[in-house]
Protein backbone atom coordinates (compact mmCIF):
# COMPACT_ATOMS: atom_id res chain seq x y z
CA UNK A 1 0.00 0.00 0.00
CA UNK A 2 1.31 3.44 -0.87
CA UNK A 3 2.60 5.68 1.87
CA UNK A 4 0.22 8.27 0.58
CA UNK A 5 -2.77 6.17 1.70
CA UNK A 6 -4.80 8.06 4.22
CA UNK A 7 -5.21 6.74 7.73
CA UNK A 8 -8.75 5.70 8.70
CA UNK A 9 -9.29 8.83 10.73
CA UNK A 10 -8.17 11.11 7.92
CA UNK A 11 -10.03 9.13 5.25
CA UNK A 12 -13.25 9.51 7.15
CA UNK A 13 -12.64 13.14 7.91
CA UNK A 14 -12.42 12.45 11.63
CA UNK A 15 -9.67 14.47 13.37
CA UNK A 16 -6.84 12.68 15.15
CA UNK A 17 -6.97 12.33 18.90
CA UNK A 18 -4.27 14.96 19.35
CA UNK A 19 -6.46 17.44 17.46
CA UNK A 20 -9.12 17.27 20.16
CA UNK A 21 -8.57 19.90 22.81
CA UNK A 22 -10.67 21.79 25.27
CA UNK A 23 -11.29 25.44 24.35
CA UNK A 24 -9.34 28.05 26.28
CA UNK A 25 -11.00 29.60 29.31
CA UNK A 26 -11.92 32.92 27.58
CA UNK A 27 -13.49 30.96 24.71
CA UNK A 28 -15.47 28.73 27.11
CA UNK A 29 -16.66 31.88 28.88
CA UNK A 30 -17.84 33.43 25.60
CA UNK A 31 -19.54 30.19 24.55
CA UNK A 32 -21.37 30.07 27.90
CA UNK A 33 -22.62 33.64 27.43
CA UNK A 34 -23.71 32.84 23.87
CA UNK A 35 -25.62 29.70 24.84
CA UNK A 36 -27.48 31.18 27.82
CA UNK A 37 -29.11 34.61 27.39
CA UNK A 38 -29.74 34.73 31.15
CA UNK A 39 -26.01 34.79 31.76
CA UNK A 40 -25.23 37.52 29.23
CA UNK A 41 -28.13 39.76 30.26
CA UNK A 42 -27.60 39.39 34.00
CA UNK A 43 -23.84 39.89 33.65
CA UNK A 44 -24.41 43.03 31.58
CA UNK A 45 -26.81 44.42 34.19
CA UNK A 46 -24.35 43.70 37.01
CA UNK A 47 -21.45 45.27 35.11
CA UNK A 48 -23.48 48.43 34.50
CA UNK A 49 -24.55 48.67 38.14
CA UNK A 50 -21.05 47.96 39.43
CA UNK A 51 -19.53 50.43 36.97
CA UNK A 52 -21.94 53.18 38.01
CA UNK A 53 -21.16 52.52 41.68
CA UNK A 54 -17.38 52.47 41.26
CA UNK A 55 -17.36 55.55 39.01
CA UNK A 56 -19.84 57.49 41.15
CA UNK A 57 -17.22 60.07 42.30
CA UNK A 58 -16.83 61.08 38.65
CA UNK A 59 -20.29 60.34 37.22
CA UNK A 60 -22.61 61.51 40.00
CA UNK A 61 -23.92 65.04 39.38
CA UNK A 62 -23.82 65.99 43.08
CA UNK A 63 -22.11 65.03 46.29
CA UNK A 64 -24.19 62.48 48.26
CA UNK A 65 -23.96 64.67 51.38
CA UNK A 66 -24.57 68.03 49.69
CA UNK A 67 -27.67 69.59 51.28
CA UNK A 68 -29.98 72.22 49.82
CA UNK A 69 -32.66 73.16 52.34
CA UNK A 70 -34.52 75.11 49.65
CA UNK A 71 -35.17 71.86 47.77
CA UNK A 72 -36.42 69.53 50.49
CA UNK A 73 -38.39 66.61 49.00
CA UNK A 74 -38.34 68.31 45.60
CA UNK A 75 -39.76 66.41 42.62
CA UNK A 76 -37.52 65.23 39.78
CA UNK A 77 -36.20 67.88 37.38
CA UNK A 78 -33.27 68.40 35.03
CA UNK A 79 -30.83 69.09 37.89
CA UNK A 80 -32.11 66.31 40.14
CA UNK A 81 -33.21 63.35 38.02
CA UNK A 82 -34.87 61.49 40.92
CA UNK A 83 -35.68 64.48 43.09
CA UNK A 84 -34.25 65.25 46.52
CA UNK A 85 -34.68 63.76 49.99
CA UNK A 86 -35.74 65.30 53.30
CA UNK A 87 -32.43 67.21 53.58
CA UNK A 88 -32.36 68.39 49.98
CA UNK A 89 -29.77 65.83 48.88
CA UNK A 90 -29.83 64.52 45.32
CA UNK A 91 -31.41 61.05 45.30
CA UNK A 92 -29.78 59.97 42.04
CA UNK A 93 -26.28 60.78 43.32
CA UNK A 94 -26.94 59.02 46.61
CA UNK A 95 -28.20 56.00 44.68
CA UNK A 96 -24.91 55.79 42.79
CA UNK A 97 -22.74 56.26 45.86
CA UNK A 98 -24.91 53.89 47.87
CA UNK A 99 -24.37 51.15 45.32
CA UNK A 100 -20.68 50.97 46.19
CA UNK A 101 -21.44 50.40 49.89
CA UNK A 102 -24.23 47.90 49.23
CA UNK A 103 -22.20 45.82 46.78
CA UNK A 104 -19.17 45.95 49.08
CA UNK A 105 -21.36 44.73 51.93
CA UNK A 106 -22.71 41.81 49.89
CA UNK A 107 -19.23 40.81 48.72
CA UNK A 108 -17.81 41.04 52.26
CA UNK A 109 -20.52 38.78 53.66
CA UNK A 110 -19.91 36.10 51.03
CA UNK A 111 -16.12 36.26 51.47
CA UNK A 112 -16.50 35.82 55.25
CA UNK A 113 -18.81 32.86 54.65
CA UNK A 114 -16.32 31.25 52.28
CA UNK A 115 -13.30 31.83 54.53
CA UNK A 116 -15.08 30.25 57.51
CA UNK A 117 -17.34 27.68 55.86
CA UNK A 118 -15.07 26.13 53.24
CA UNK A 119 -12.29 24.90 55.57
CA UNK A 120 -14.84 23.53 58.04
CA UNK A 121 -16.75 21.69 55.32
CA UNK A 122 -13.60 20.30 53.71
CA UNK A 123 -12.20 19.04 57.00
CA UNK A 124 -15.50 17.52 58.09
CA UNK A 125 -16.09 15.73 54.78
CA UNK A 126 -12.52 14.52 54.33
CA UNK A 127 -11.71 13.49 57.91
CA UNK A 128 -15.03 11.82 58.76
CA UNK A 129 -15.49 10.10 62.10
CA UNK A 130 -15.73 12.15 65.27
CA UNK A 131 -14.31 15.25 63.53
CA UNK A 132 -17.21 15.21 61.08
CA UNK A 133 -19.68 14.63 63.91
CA UNK A 134 -18.44 17.60 65.96
CA UNK A 135 -18.31 20.03 63.04
CA UNK A 136 -21.69 18.88 61.73
CA UNK A 137 -23.33 19.38 65.12
CA UNK A 138 -21.92 22.92 65.32
CA UNK A 139 -23.21 23.63 61.81
CA UNK A 140 -26.66 22.27 62.67
CA UNK A 141 -26.76 24.42 65.82
CA UNK A 142 -26.14 27.62 63.86
CA UNK A 143 -28.63 26.61 61.17
CA UNK A 144 -31.33 26.12 63.82
CA UNK A 145 -31.41 29.88 64.55
CA UNK A 146 -33.45 32.26 62.37
CA UNK A 147 -30.87 33.93 60.13
CA UNK A 148 -31.91 37.57 60.60
CA UNK A 149 -32.21 37.22 64.37
CA UNK A 150 -28.76 35.64 64.58
CA UNK A 151 -27.33 38.42 62.40
CA UNK A 152 -28.93 41.11 64.58
CA UNK A 153 -27.61 39.44 67.74
CA UNK A 154 -24.05 39.19 66.40
CA UNK A 155 -24.16 42.78 65.11
CA UNK A 156 -25.35 43.99 68.51
CA UNK A 157 -22.49 42.15 70.20
CA UNK A 158 -19.82 43.39 67.77
CA UNK A 159 -21.09 46.94 67.43
CA UNK A 160 -23.18 48.89 64.94
CA UNK A 161 -21.65 49.52 61.53
CA UNK A 162 -21.68 48.23 57.97
CA UNK A 163 -18.56 46.06 58.25
CA UNK A 164 -19.66 44.47 61.53
CA UNK A 165 -23.17 43.95 60.19
CA UNK A 166 -21.97 42.14 57.09
CA UNK A 167 -19.42 40.13 59.06
CA UNK A 168 -22.35 38.86 61.11
CA UNK A 169 -24.23 38.02 57.91
CA UNK A 170 -21.16 36.11 56.71
CA UNK A 171 -21.21 34.10 59.94
CA UNK A 172 -24.84 33.25 59.25
CA UNK A 173 -23.99 32.14 55.69
CA UNK A 174 -20.91 30.11 56.69
CA UNK A 175 -22.84 27.00 57.87
CA UNK A 176 -24.59 26.80 54.49
CA UNK A 177 -21.26 26.86 52.67
CA UNK A 178 -19.79 24.32 55.10
CA UNK A 179 -22.67 21.89 54.69
CA UNK A 180 -22.59 22.20 50.91
CA UNK A 181 -18.86 21.57 50.49
CA UNK A 182 -18.92 18.81 53.13
CA UNK A 183 -21.52 16.92 51.10
CA UNK A 184 -19.50 17.32 47.91
CA UNK A 185 -16.26 16.34 49.66
CA UNK A 186 -17.84 13.09 50.88
CA UNK A 187 -18.40 12.17 47.22
CA UNK A 188 -15.08 13.38 45.82
CA UNK A 189 -12.93 11.62 48.44
CA UNK A 190 -14.24 8.24 47.15
CA UNK A 191 -13.07 8.90 43.58
CA UNK A 192 -10.34 6.74 42.05
CA UNK A 193 -7.98 9.64 41.36
CA UNK A 194 -7.99 10.48 45.07
CA UNK A 195 -7.18 6.86 45.94
CA UNK A 196 -4.42 6.84 43.32
CA UNK A 197 -2.87 10.02 44.72
CA UNK A 198 -3.04 8.54 48.21
CA UNK A 199 -1.28 5.37 47.01
CA UNK A 200 1.52 7.49 45.54
CA UNK A 201 2.13 8.98 48.97
CA UNK A 202 0.31 12.33 48.70
CA UNK A 203 -0.18 13.98 52.09
CA UNK A 204 -3.64 14.81 53.40
CA UNK A 205 -3.03 18.51 52.84
CA UNK A 206 -2.02 17.87 49.22
CA UNK A 207 -5.02 15.62 48.66
CA UNK A 208 -7.34 18.31 49.96
CA UNK A 209 -5.81 21.24 48.08
CA UNK A 210 -4.79 19.55 44.83
CA UNK A 211 -7.49 16.93 44.29
CA UNK A 212 -10.52 17.37 46.55
CA UNK A 213 -11.02 21.15 46.62
CA UNK A 214 -10.88 21.78 42.82
CA UNK A 215 -13.46 19.04 42.25
CA UNK A 216 -15.73 20.00 45.15
CA UNK A 217 -15.86 23.75 44.64
CA UNK A 218 -18.27 23.99 41.70
CA UNK A 219 -21.50 23.99 43.75
CA UNK A 220 -19.89 26.49 46.14
CA UNK A 221 -19.30 28.90 43.23
CA UNK A 222 -22.96 28.68 42.29
CA UNK A 223 -24.12 29.08 45.89
CA UNK A 224 -21.85 32.08 46.39
CA UNK A 225 -23.45 33.85 43.46
CA UNK A 226 -26.91 33.19 44.89
CA UNK A 227 -25.79 34.32 48.35
CA UNK A 228 -24.70 37.67 46.92
CA UNK A 229 -28.36 38.41 46.26
CA UNK A 230 -29.35 37.30 49.77
CA UNK A 231 -26.52 39.38 51.29
CA UNK A 232 -27.74 42.43 49.39
CA UNK A 233 -31.20 42.01 50.91
CA UNK A 234 -29.66 41.37 54.35
CA UNK A 235 -27.72 44.63 54.13
CA UNK A 236 -30.91 46.48 53.27
CA UNK A 237 -32.70 44.86 56.23
CA UNK A 238 -29.96 45.64 58.72
CA UNK A 239 -29.54 49.21 57.45
CA UNK A 240 -33.30 49.64 57.65
CA UNK A 241 -33.06 48.65 61.32
CA UNK A 242 -30.22 51.14 61.86
CA UNK A 243 -27.56 48.44 62.33
CA UNK A 244 -25.81 48.83 58.99
CA UNK A 245 -24.29 51.85 57.31
CA UNK A 246 -24.23 54.98 59.45
CA UNK A 247 -24.52 58.65 58.36
CA UNK A 248 -22.98 60.40 56.51
CA UNK A 249 -22.35 57.20 54.51
CA UNK A 250 -25.17 55.89 52.38
CA UNK A 251 -26.38 52.54 51.07
CA UNK A 252 -29.50 51.41 49.28
CA UNK A 253 -30.86 50.01 52.52
CA UNK A 254 -30.33 53.27 54.42
CA UNK A 255 -32.06 55.16 51.59
CA UNK A 256 -35.11 52.92 51.97
CA UNK A 257 -35.06 53.47 55.74
CA UNK A 258 -34.92 57.22 55.23
CA UNK A 259 -37.62 57.22 52.56
CA UNK A 260 -39.88 55.12 54.77
CA UNK A 261 -40.23 58.07 57.16
CA UNK A 262 -41.87 60.12 54.41
CA UNK A 263 -43.73 57.32 52.65
CA UNK A 264 -47.11 58.98 53.11
CA UNK A 265 -45.85 62.24 51.58
CA UNK A 266 -43.47 61.18 48.82
CA UNK A 267 -43.60 57.39 48.44
CA UNK A 268 -41.41 57.61 45.33
CA UNK A 269 -38.44 58.22 47.66
CA UNK A 270 -38.43 54.46 48.30
CA UNK A 271 -39.01 53.40 44.71
CA UNK A 272 -35.53 54.03 43.30
CA UNK A 273 -33.44 52.16 45.93
CA UNK A 274 -36.06 49.42 46.19
CA UNK A 275 -36.08 48.92 42.43
CA UNK A 276 -32.29 48.83 42.11
CA UNK A 277 -32.04 46.29 44.93
CA UNK A 278 -34.64 44.12 43.21
CA UNK A 279 -32.92 44.35 39.81
CA UNK A 280 -29.48 43.56 41.27
CA UNK A 281 -30.79 40.63 43.32
CA UNK A 282 -32.63 39.18 40.31
CA UNK A 283 -29.46 39.54 38.19
CA UNK A 284 -27.39 37.69 40.81
CA UNK A 285 -30.01 34.94 41.00
CA UNK A 286 -30.21 34.60 37.22
CA UNK A 287 -26.42 34.41 36.99
CA UNK A 288 -26.34 31.76 39.70
CA UNK A 289 -28.99 29.65 37.99
CA UNK A 290 -27.12 29.93 34.71
CA UNK A 291 -23.89 28.84 36.41
CA UNK A 292 -25.70 25.90 37.97
CA UNK A 293 -26.94 24.77 34.56
CA UNK A 294 -23.47 25.17 33.03
CA UNK A 295 -21.56 23.38 35.80
CA UNK A 296 -24.02 20.60 36.59
CA UNK A 297 -24.60 18.23 33.64
CA UNK A 298 -27.84 16.96 35.20
CA UNK A 299 -29.29 20.48 34.87
CA UNK A 300 -28.72 20.71 31.10
CA UNK A 301 -31.91 21.67 29.39
CA UNK A 302 -33.70 22.36 32.66
CA UNK A 303 -32.45 25.87 33.30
Amino acid sequence: MSSETLSPSRASGTPDADQWHEPALPMRFLLWLKRDPRASISLLVLVLILGAALLSPWLAPHSPSEQNLDLILAPPDAAHLLGTDDLGRDVFSRLMYGGANSLYAALLAVIVALVIGMPLGLIAGFAGGWVDQVISRVIDTFLSFPAIILAVAVTGAMGIGLTNAMFSVGLVFAPQIARLIRARTLVVRQELYVDAARCFGASKARLLIRHVLPNAIQPVIVQSTLLLAVALLAEASLSFLGLGVQPPDVSWGSMIARGYLYMSIVPEQMYAPGLIIMVTAVAFNALGESLRSALDPTMKGHG
